[in-house]
């Protein structure tokens, strides 16, 4: 997600607007790829507007992850990974989320597709049924199941958010759609990947994600290389909020490298 009426760059042309956002963030989420995968010049065009250093984590399509379950959609896989070809090493990790329905039953499907899937990619899995993050057993298969195939898992941090009821029409339609589920902070690989949702109220998100900073500052002390992307539930001060955690990061471990320092962006004009 690139574009949202509130960010920067937004004035721009539709296909100038990536640029404009790569500009304040280095990171992605490929979120479109999940409803339908682009044209390999779309992507190509992505690709153009961005740095070799900016990273894509692009969502495998839902007719692979959630109608298909990782059984039977080859052929979609197959022209989704042809579509990414042109981001290059700009696809850091294809991102494989599956459905809350998706359950500890379901593992042994998830470690056959694991080991299907080319070997020039990262990848990472974003999983929702409660028993994965409540049940013991359930967690170590998974664990297993992700380690053996060098997948990353990634935890989708609610728990700020649900802390406290909803304040606003955009939080009152997130509390029903997204996951309530425990906090899970550890990593698999030397790519970790976390989703955290804030608040529209950008000083309870900056005091949700506090025990964030510890977890991506340990993990950049062990050599690790996390991506963060921060969510509210409007998604108004995103990009914002992603430079001031970067910012909080960086108070901690000055040797990280700054993010970009984002162009000034106007409307068009003719002088």
């Amino acid at each position: 997600m690139w574009t949202h009426r509130s960010w920067p760059g937004q004035v721009l042309p539709a296909h100038e607007r990536l640029r404009a956002y790569a500009g304040w963030c280095d990171a992605v989420e490929g979120n479109t790829t999940f409803y339908a995968t682009p044209a390999r010049e779309t992507v190509a065009s992505w690709a153009e507007q961005t740095g070799p250093d900016f990273r894509f984590l692009p969502k495998l399509p839902k007719v692979v992850t959630h109608e298909r379950r990782l059984t039977g959609g080859e052929a979609e896989l197959r022209a989704f990974l042809d579509a990414m070809e042109p981001l290059g090493p700009r696809a850091d990790t294809l991102w494989v989320q599956l459905p809350g329905s998706f359950g500890p039953g379901d593992v042994p499907d998830l470690d056959r597709f694991l080991h299907a899937l080319p070997a020039g990619h990262r990848y990472a899995v974003e999983v929702r049924h409660p028993a994965f993050f409540t049940d013991a057993d359930a967690v170590r298969a998974l664990a297993r199941t992700l380690g053996r195939a060098g997948a990353e898992w990634i935890p989708f941090d609610t728990t700020a958010f649900f802390r406290t009821p909803p304040t606003s029409d955009a939080e009152r339609e997130a509390w029903t759609r997204k996951p309530r589920l425990p906090l899970r902070t550890e990593a698999l690989t030397d790519r970790p990947v976390v989703r955290y949702l804030g608040r529209d109220d950008p000083a309870a998100t900056v005091e949700g994600w506090q025990p964030w900073l510890d977890v991506v500052t340990g993990w950049l002390r062990e050599g690790r290389s996390p991506t963060v992307f921060v969510h509210t539930p409007d998604n108004a001060d995103a990009p914002d909020l992603a430079r001031r955690f970067h910012d909080q990061v960086r108070a901690r471990l000055p040797e990280l490298a700054p993010l970009p320092e984002p162009t000034p962006v106007g409307p068009a004009t003719l002088f």
